[in-house]
């Protein structure tokens, strides 16, 4: 083997070896701070598992029995139903690394990629989800009219793409979802509230969600001091910019409050980060991917508010 040879032989065995366990750590990382549904929502872990579909069991509650003397007693018939969930959506994010760029450029264009890969692909993952709510309260998955979700003024009138009829978020509307999600039996932990940065806006401008007379926090700990707003109702507060739209009404976002078993996320390959040199192109290719499915379980646990954007 020629002087020559080896030292690429080496190179391309450094390349597929090292560079790319490094990268996926911190792609990983970033993709981890990145997402903000996919955390909120029932997780089930089939990373390595085979196969296309998850069968997701959603059983109906049972009833105590009053136990007579003497008496077998009353045994409960199985019950529920099989959800499945396809494991369809592979993702990815592509760049070539020009070899003039990777010998000029300093060590930060490394972490710039792999933040980048990470948000990118996160995103990806946090849209499929948002848009799974579509399915909540009598909604037609994909329909892009979000027929299920209800007006921020009240939490009661249903949203019409046609006319837009969206209104800012207010205490009213989030007191009756409370009210719904406690009428369907959704326990009272592991409630969230996803807004974007519109009505983050607007709740911060009720004095019943900010102000000391109210919420009794004082000095630092008070909303209006440090800018923080993380629970209403017991329900935790969250933002994202990343909340979807209708087909029509662009103007409008759909906000999300929901119970944790609304919506499941089975996660087959997590964040991955693998190079190839293309000596073609005298570049590394970079390929960041993940493989995952999900869809709504829990149709009465999960509420799409129609909001300004």
């Amino acid at each position: 083997m020629s002087y020559l040879s080896e030292m690429v032989t080496k190179a391309e065995s450094a390349t597929q070896q090292v560079i790319p366990e490094i990268w996926s750590d911190e792609i990983q990382a970033a993709y981890k701070n990145s997402l903000v549904l996919a955390n909120l929502v029932k997780q089930l872990n089939v990373v390595g598992q085979k196969g296309d579909i998850v069968n997701v069991p959603v059983m109906t509650r049972g009833a105590a029995t009053a136990k007579s003397a003497e008496a077998e007693v009353t045994t409960i018939a199985g019950g529920g139903t099989g959800l499945a969930v396809n494991l369809d959506q592979h993702w990815h994010y592509a760049r070539l690394i020009e070899d003039i760029a990777a010998k000029q450029a300093s060590t930060a264009m490394r972490s710039f990629y792999t933040d980048d890969a990470g948000y990118a692909l996160a995103k990806a993952v946090d849209t499929f989800l948002a848009d799974r709510f579509e399915a909540a309260t009598g909604g037609t998955l994909d329909a892009d009219e979000w027929a299920g979700a209800v007006i921020g003024s009240n939490g009661s009138t249903a949203f019409n793409d046609a006319s837009d009829n969206s209104a800012a978020i207010t205490d009213a509307a989030i007191r009756k979802i409370v009210e719904n999600l406690d009428e369907v039996d959704a326990p009272q932990s592991q409630r969230y509230l996803v807004v974007p940065p519109s009505a983050r806006n607007t709740l911060m401008g009720l004095a019943r969600f900010t102000e000391q007379a109210f919420v009794g926090e004082v000095g630092s700990s008070n909303t209006i001091r440090n800018g923080r707003l993380g629970n209403v109702y017991g329900v935790e507060l969250f933002v994202s910019s990343n909340l979807p739209s209708p087909d029509t009404a662009t103007t409008v976002k759909i906000a999300l409050m929901f119970h944790k078993s609304a919506v499941v996320l089975c996660q087959q390959m997590k964040p991955r980060i693998q190079t190839q040199y293309q000596l073609n192109a005298l570049a590394d290719l970079l390929v960041g991917d993940t493989i995952f499915g999900g869809r709504m379980v829990r149709i009465d646990a999960g509420y799409g508010i129609a909001v300004p954007g």
